[in-house]
């Protein structure tokens, strides 16, 4: 019986038809930092600048562009729209691979990890983790994403739990929590008491009232932004989750709202 070597074609190959792939690979890169505190911030200004020269810089592969999200933690997919229109496009065929930082980075659920890279390897899409150096669409690569998935999901779950038990710990010493940075009151350390920030109170009085008129998150954001008022933190852009984050605060809510739920000043007394 004779056998027949079949010798390995070179280049890329598409998965569907068996044929070869012609021009540069066309290569995308998922950026994403899940705070918004200052050092996060120029994390995430180093990561798009860093991949858009590590793509345009290799002449074998062809700058699609950068999918990224600020402020947006890893393990709600849902609310990652970067993310969510990177997975849009890949449907549509607009790339052959992503760049990322890490496992952590794409996210931290390993269901919806797996979930995502194997949609990916359907339509011949590859995943590299520049860390782990993992590429989805080698051999190995599933076996070492499981794993280090499930570590990276472990880390996370193991976070929580710390940040649980200090915060418990806290309410045990009698120390209040959470008011650490709250707009429109200053916290003392020292005294671990409150008082009211009555500039701050009339951007509290603002986000409130807008709200209340059926104004959107985004729009009161962009509206501070371009009125320029300063974030909670002292930044000059503002977020639809910081705003989100004001409205949602209980110890906001108790002191802020009448009956008719719209913010006054006779409520910070």
């Amino acid at each position: 019986m004779k056998v027949q070597v079949i010798e390995k074609k070179k280049g890329r190959i598409n998965r569907t038809t068996g044929e070869e792939i012609k021009g540069n690979l066309r290569v995308c890169a998922y950026a994403r930092v899940s705070t918004e505190k200052e050092e996060q911030i120029n994390s995430y200004n180093s990561q798009l600048k860093y991949y858009e020269e590590k793509i345009k810089s290799n002449s074998d592969w062809k700058y699609v562009g950068i999918y990224a999200d600020e402020g947006i933690t890893g393990t709600l997919d849902y609310k990652r729209d970067g993310f969510m229109k990177m997975m849009q496009d890949a449907t549509n065929n607009k790339f052959d691979m992503i760049i990322t930082k890490s496992i952590s980075r794409f996210g931290r659920n390993t269901v919806d990890t797996l979930k995502y890279v194997r949609l990916l390897k359907e339509k011949g899409i590859a995943i590299y983790f520049e860390e782990e150096r993992i590429n989805t669409l080698e051999i190995s690569g599933e076996i070492m994403l499981t794993v280090l998935s499930a570590m990276a999901q472990q880390e996370s779950e193991n976070i929580s739990s710390h940040v649980k038990l200090g915060l418990q710990m806290k309410q045990k010493r009698g120390e209040l929590i959470g008011y650490n940075g709250c707009l429109g009151y200053v916290y003392d350390k020292d005294t671990k008491e409150i008082s009211i920030n009555y500039e701050e109170a009339e951007i509290v009085r603002y986000i409130f009232e807008r709200y209340c008129k059926g104004i959107g998150c985004t729009t009161i954001a962009k509206e501070l932004t371009n009125m320029k008022y300063k974030t909670p933190t002292g930044k000059k852009k503002w977020h639809e989750s910081t705003i989100r984050g004001v409205l949602k605060k209980r110890k906001i809510q108790r002191r802020c709202l009448t009956r008719k739920n719209i913010y006054n000043r006779s409520n910070l007394t």
